[in-house]
């Protein structure tokens, strides 16, 4: 799904199969299912997203926060780690919801999080999914500023950065927006929704941010196909 909605117009089997990560005969069948449930289409050989997966992004669906909440602070309590979810709405970035444990817990927000995107895992991971004419107008309004001596240091760099992120590939910052602090973030890709998930920890257990963060992709892979967890807030 998330391959699917890098393309516009549309991409054949073997590109997604490419661009997922997955071999040919698995996108295959990943590709019937899920065109045979709605939530694709074929057309011209190409594949794009279907009505279902449209009404989901399209906010036809009731919105459930609570099972978001409830969703987060589950994956926080297996990973171990923080868990967080964003949307890109309206041109900000909106925190929808946030999990941790006394034992591991989140990050501070001690700088508002919807103006310091560029500083942070989730923010460079929702601003990663828009145009360009999207992308400049929110720095336009949230100018790229150094928060720790490892941010970012201006807006150039950033969009270099940007544009050369892998979609299959998790957004990573370490220090960017909290001294002592990593974090990584994976794009969800349900309809038009733009949003994004991540985890955080300290620094000293930077060995555990990679395998935590795929993790937690299983866990929201396996939750949007069962087709309970809707992100159209």
């Amino acid at each position: 799904m998330e391959a699917v909605g890098t393309h516009r117009d549309g991409a054949p089997a073997k590109q997604l199969a490419r661009e997922a990560g997955l071999p040919l005969p698995t996108a295959y069948h990943l590709l019937r299912t899920l065109t045979h449930e709605g939530y694709l289409r074929r057309e011209n050989g190409v594949f794009l997203f279907g009505a279902a997966a449209e009404r989901l992004g399209g906010g036809a669906a009731t919105p459930r926060p609570g099972v978001i909440v409830d969703s987060l602070a589950h994956w926080a309590h297996v990973i171990g780690a923080p868990v967080y979810c964003a949307l890109y709405k309206d041109g900000e970035i909106e925190m929808v919801a946030v999990a941790d444990t006394p034992a591991a817990p989140a990050v501070h927000e001690w700088a508002s999080f919807r103006e310091t995107g560029h500083a942070h895992a989730l923010g460079q991971c929702l601003l990663g999914q828009l145009d360009e004419r999207a992308r400049e107008d929110h720095l336009d309004r949230h100018p790229v500023r150094p928060l720790t001596r490892y941010s970012v240091r201006d807006r150039q760099a950033l969009l270099c950065r940007l544009r050369a992120m892998k979609r299959t590939e998790p957004v990573v910052e370490r220090q960017e927006y909290a001294m002592g602090t990593v974090c990584a973030a994976i794009p969800i890709t349900v309809g038009s929704a733009v949003a994004a998930m991540a985890v955080s920890l300290p620094l000293d257990q930077e060995e555990r941010l990679l395998p935590a963060v795929e993790q937690l992709r299983c866990e929201v892979t396996t939750l949007l196909r069962s087709f309970v967890f809707s992100i159209s807030i």
